[in-house]
């Protein structure tokens, strides 16, 4: 059975060695861990699979026509597969995490699961990462350098050239106001592009609100700037306007541009909608004693769906959904099987650990990153429909989001479904074109 590497391999530095302590030490531990003091967060949910893991949103549900919310999903309480996973392995019991130690996947783990240790010692440099994200994140450069100097990733800073902050107009100087909501998504959008391209540059592009025209505006900022590869951790309801949106911020032939499909389950988001994204579903991620070390579901949070105003992509050829259907591969975003991050800004500074789409989407902009530049005029959202049903992907095939007509678009099945399309990534292959 595969569990999470050692500590000098896959942790922080900070030590974390599992010991037995006292219900007096629990209980202040599971008070820090959760947050108290920190912004106010929208409504709290409790996982199903695999653990009662309890997690709070970073973001507040939007209360206006063209808003989006970020995708983040904070846990506040109970044991995640890491730590399950870590105990066994060390034969202790497990116990609430500490904040000065990560309780989520690491790098390794994250690389491990897809296929992608030797890419990512190897490829990527020159490449460029954009990050689009609402509001300022004031430590968003500090946080990062902890996050990878703890998981002995090279640097990656203003002065080496690495990392960039700008507005949506691209200045660095005149940035957004800054907000602890979606500064915990900033942290996690850059720690999951370190984890899984460290050779790659990180562009920070922080729109002034999070309307889908500012949004919009510094999706088209990061490819002004040169950036091949844009993430998106954000979504909010579906409206007529979908379609100028996408020629308006979406159109970009030859960037990969990944969205999140959304934390609610079964129902469509834009822009995870647009024709020209690749939309990013999220799966429960667990160690096995498979050849492949380790085994993926749906995860019931997952966002899936039937378009109701995009229209199909050629390249989609499902039958049960005549317009856009959602997803189109998928990655981790279960918060019970969540990944570690490091966050300082309205928060006690500390280890996280964070799931949602929000934790799949930069995935998934990054292992096309490590794939190499989409050609010219391509739209990169069809690569992984040109390796549909090979070994280049894992095929998730159980698990469920919600209730649906045709079933596929809410549950797992062999070959294309709406959670988690056509697998997550083993390798590279499903991602060059």
């Amino acid at each position: 059975m595969r569990t999470p590497s050692s500590p000098s391999a896959n942790s922080p530095a900070t030590p974390r060695r599992w010991r037995r302590i006292s219900s007096a030490a629990v209980a202040t531990t599971a008070l820090v861990f959760a947050g108290l003091g920190t912004a106010v967060h929208a409504d709290a949910a409790t996982s199903t699979a695999p653990s009662k893991t309890t997690w709070t949103r970073a973001c507040a549900t939007p209360t206006k026509a063209g808003e989006m919310a970020c995708k983040a999903l904070r846990v506040t309480g109970g044991l995640t597969a890491f730590q399950k996973e870590k105990a066994k392995a060390e034969g202790v019991t497990p116990h609430a995490a500490d904040i000065t130690a990560a309780s989520g996947y690491g790098p390794s783990d994250l690389r491990s699961a897809y296929g992608l240790t030797s890419a990512a010692a190897s490829k990527g440099a020159g490449a460029t990462i954009a990050i689009v994200d609402a509001y300022d994140d004031p430590k968003a450069e500090a946080d990062l350098a902890t996050y990878r100097s703890s998981y002995g990733l090279p640097a990656c800073t203003t002065a080496n050239g690495c990392f960039k902050k700008v507005s949506q107009t691209g200045s660095t100087t005149s940035l957004p106001a800054a907000d602890a909501g979606w500064s915990e998504e900033i942290s996690l959008d850059l720690d999951m592009a370190s984890a899984i391209c460290p050779l790659c540059n990180i562009l920070l592009v922080e729109a002034t609100t999070p309307t889908m025209a500012n949004l919009g505006t510094a999706v088209n900022r990061a490819v002004t700037l040169g950036a091949k590869y844009v993430s998106n951790s954000y979504g909010g309801s579906e409206s007529s306007s979908d379609s100028s949106y996408d020629s308006s911020y979406f159109n970009h032939p030859g960037v990969a541009i990944t969205v999140s499909a959304g934390d609610s389950g079964y129902g469509a988001e834009y822009p995870a909608a647009s024709r020209y994204v690749t939309a990013v579903g999220g799966t429960s991620l667990s160690a096995s004693s498979t050849t492949r070390g380790w085994t993926e579901s749906v995860w019931n949070g997952s966002g899936s769906g039937c378009s109701a105003y995009d229209a199909k992509p050629t390249w989609q050829t499902d039958t049960g959904c005549s317009k856009r259907a959602i997803s189109d591969v998928s990655a981790v975003a279960d918060p019970a099987t969540g990944v570690a991050v490091y966050d300082s800004y309205g928060v006690t500074a500390g280890w996280y650990t964070f799931g949602g789409t929000s934790v799949s989407a930069p995935i998934i902009a990054s292992v096309y990153a490590l794939a190499g530049t989409p050609s010219s005029g391509s739209y990169p959202a069809k690569f992984p429909y040109n390796a549909a049903g090979t070994s280049a992907l894992n095929d998730v095939t159980s698990g469920t989001n919600g209730s649906c007509s045709p079933a596929y678009l809410c549950t797992a099945q062999s070959g294309y479904d709406g959670p988690t399309g056509w697998g997550t990534p083993q390798g590279l292959n499903a991602f060059t074109g």
